[in-house]
This record gives structure tokens, sequence and C-alpha cells, in this order.
């Protein structure tokens, strides 16, 4: 490890301690919620609903894991499909670099499985469009029914390192059952990001048209999940480094 990275790890811890840093980005994410602030970005021209905090937060996770297969459930307009499927493009490249070949970009290995109950035709028909595009497999279909799991089951045996993201329905029941499916499916040392965690510490009146909030959310699913299966962890250095995340608790390593 270099001077430099001991500092940045020194510097995370401390931010972990730093009640006021802490506080002054909790008062962000509360203030920046209901004016929607992450719908403003884009990645490669499609709309993203992400923080760029946690942006930055999974290239850093899929160029230090480098999978082969990374699941999404919840597409909405293909941002996030896209930016991954970009990622894994990138890591193509290194790999025909360091190897010393010559590659085609279009054709590769390593694929982006997206799920959503609904793609709508526009979204999908962008996202077929996309120059990432051939890197991208969608299942149209509830991310909990059995012909789902079954499918994505059968498709992430192919691969040997398997990154997890749930975006979809943020009920505590349909996010635990997502976790149950296809949190297996992660390779070890690689994650299971679960978004929307934060709704767990917003105030439930956020949310008046929507079934979930505090103690009914991808948070609370979390803390569930990880009572009976101690192969995965919180890391939570993450969040200590973003300090503006909507995954707090929800960066889950697997470590056996």
């Amino acid at each position: 490890m270099s001077e430099f990275d001991q500092e940045v790890l020194n510097r995370i811890a401390a931010q972990a301690k730093n009640v006021t840093l802490r506080q002054v980005g909790a008062d962000f994410m509360l203030a920046s919620t209901a004016p929607k602030y992450s719908y403003n970005f884009s990645w490669q021209g499609r709309p993203i609903i992400q923080y760029p905090q946690d942006m930055v937060a999974m290239q850093e996770l899929i160029w230090s894991v480098r999978p082969d297969l990374v699941i999404e459930t919840g597409i909405a307009h293909g941002g996030s499909l896209v930016m991954s499927a970009s990622l894994l493009a990138q890591l193509d490249l290194c790999d025909a670099i360091e190897s010393g070949t010559t590659i085609d970009p279009r054709v590769s290995r390593r694929r982006v499985l997206g799920i959503d109950i609904d793609i709508r035709a526009h979204n999908r028909a962008a996202i077929e469009a996309h120059p990432m595009a051939s890197r991208i497999q969608m299942i149209q279909g509830s991310s909990i029914a059995a012909d789902v799991i079954e499918q994505v089951g059968a498709a992430a045996a192919n691969y040997q390192k398997v990154m997890v993201c749930l975006d979809s329905n943020h009920t505590h029941d349909h996010v635990l059952a997502e976790l149950q499916a296809y949190a297996p499916l992660v390779s070890v040392g690689s994650y299971c990001v679960v978004f929307d965690t934060i709704v767990e510490d917003l105030p439930k009146e956020m949310f008046p048209d929507r079934p979930w909030g505090p103690g009914n959310n991808p948070k609370t699913a979390v803390w569930t999940y990880l009572k009976t299966h101690p192969e995965f962890e919180i890391d939570r250095s993450i969040q200590h480094k973003l300090l503006i995340t909507v995954a707090p608790d929800g960066f889950l390593k697997r470590v056996a």
C-alpha cells in the first residue's frame, strides 16, 4: 500500500467519527431528496437517477472486483445499465492491453443483466440503440417471480465473478425476497449493493404515495437478511467515504 493510499484510509476513518461532517451529509440528503436532485444526471446520454457519489462508488467497485456479470433489478431509463456496461467495456480493453491481444469492442463475454417489471417501450428502444447495447440483456417481469429468478440463475451460472445491484420495489418484503434470490449469486469478494436504504433515515412524510417508509424499506430488509447470512458484511468504509449516498448500510461485501 502506498503512502497516499494509507492517507486515504486514515481520512475515511476520521470522517466516520466526524459528527459535524456526517450531519452535513445527512442534512443534504434530507434537503435534496424531495426536489429529486438525483434525477438531474445521465450516463452516456441515458438518465441514471443516481447521486454522483454513488456513481463514483460503483465505478470503484467494478474496477476493483472486475466482475464478468452485473445483475441489476430496476431499469427505468437504463442509465445504470449503460454505466455498468461501459465500465465492463473498459475492463475488456484493459484485459486486452495487459495480455497484448486485439479485441473486437462489440464482442465481450462480460454482460449486464437488467430486470424490471415494466420496461417501457421508449426506454427499451433507447437502450437497444445505445452503443453499449451488445453488452446488455434485459428481462421484463417481477424480480421476485420464480420464472425470472430461474432465468437469472441460469444466466449467472455461466460467470465466475458476479455483482448484484438491487434498486426496484423498495418495500421490506420485496427487497428481502430479492436478497434471498440474488445475493447467493454474488461471488466471494464481490458486492451486493442495495440502493435506497436511506429511506429508513428520512421522515415518513416524504413517502405519502409509496408503500415503503421508515420501518419498511431496503435497510430493514438488509438488517433482517444479515441475521442469518454471515457470508455477507456491510462495508461501511464506502458510506463513510461518500458521506452522501442513498445506500447507507447497503454496500454488502461477500466475505465467505
